[in-house]
């Protein structure tokens, strides 16, 4: 399981710098991440390095943050396998609430994070991994 820092955040020129800029300051790395926006707000949603580091030098300039967890699901790089991962999640009547794209420092290997109901993380970790689908913890 990984833990996931999501900002809602006003939707204005430079704000984005300014978070990055935070986490340049604090040596904190974006593993991933993906931006929302909206007409007045977005939501940003990262992997760091350090998350609760990040979590607390966010909160601390002001901006609304919160650690989710969420899931990272290594794929081969291959045509048709999000297609069998979406298969298996349907197949296990599992609901995925939304998803992004990172990849695996060590292997190269994309690496789709997803957000599943908090009440379903469990579950579902355990069943992808008896699907054969790689789990990780770290990014």
């Amino acid at each position: 399981m990984l833990k996931q820092l999501s900002m809602y955040v006003e939707n204005k020129k430079g704000t984005m710098r300014d978070i990055t800029g935070i986490l340049r300051d604090e040596k904190i790395n974006i593993l991933g991440s993906v931006n929302n926006d909206g007409a007045e707000f977005g939501m940003i949603r990262m992997i760091v390095s350090e998350p609760e580091k990040a979590y607390q030098c966010l909160k601390e300039a002001g901006y609304l943050c919160r650690m989710v967890d969420v899931l990272g699901v290594e794929m081969a790089d291959e045509v048709g396998n999000l297609h069998d991962l979406l298969v298996a999640f349907s197949d296990s009547n599992i609901n995925v609430d939304y998803s992004y794209l990172s990849f695996n420092r060590n292997t190269g290997k994309p690496i789709l994070i997803i957000h599943v109901k908090d009440d379903d993380i469990f579950e579902v970790e355990s069943c992808m991994g008896a699907k054969g689908f790689v789990m990780q913890s770290k990014i």
